[in-house]
């Protein structure tokens, strides 16, 4: 078995509603392997839906689901809704395209 680390991930406009409608935490503090885990593996480990999910910030980094998040990343998840000249200017544009083109 690998060893674990933490990672913190935060949830952000709608996904951080949806946790508190659940009355759960918007900010959540998770063992992961010391490989890694992909966004999509985390989104899944914390119960968020990744049909709600945009993307992934890593590190201040804007990325789709299907990128590695290491121990003591800095991660917060993004939902779709993010109005227009944002979404381009984050990078949520093509982040959001992975996963999603079919």
């Amino acid at each position: 078995m690998s060893d674990t680390g933490q990672v913190t991930a935060r949830m952000f406009g709608a996904l951080y509603t949806y946790r508190k409608e659940q009355g759960l935490p918007s900010t959540q503090t998770v063992a992961i392997p010391a490989e890694g885990i992909t966004g999509a593996g985390l989104a899944e480990t914390i119960g968020l839906p990744p049909e709600l999910i945009e993307g992934v910030f890593i590190n201040r980094v804007v990325c789709g689901l299907d990128e590695l998040i290491h121990p003591g990343d800095r991660v917060a998840f993004v939902p779709y809704g993010t109005p227009g000249p944002h979404r381009y200017y984050l990078g949520l544009y093509d982040a959001g395209k992975h996963g999603h083109d079919g």
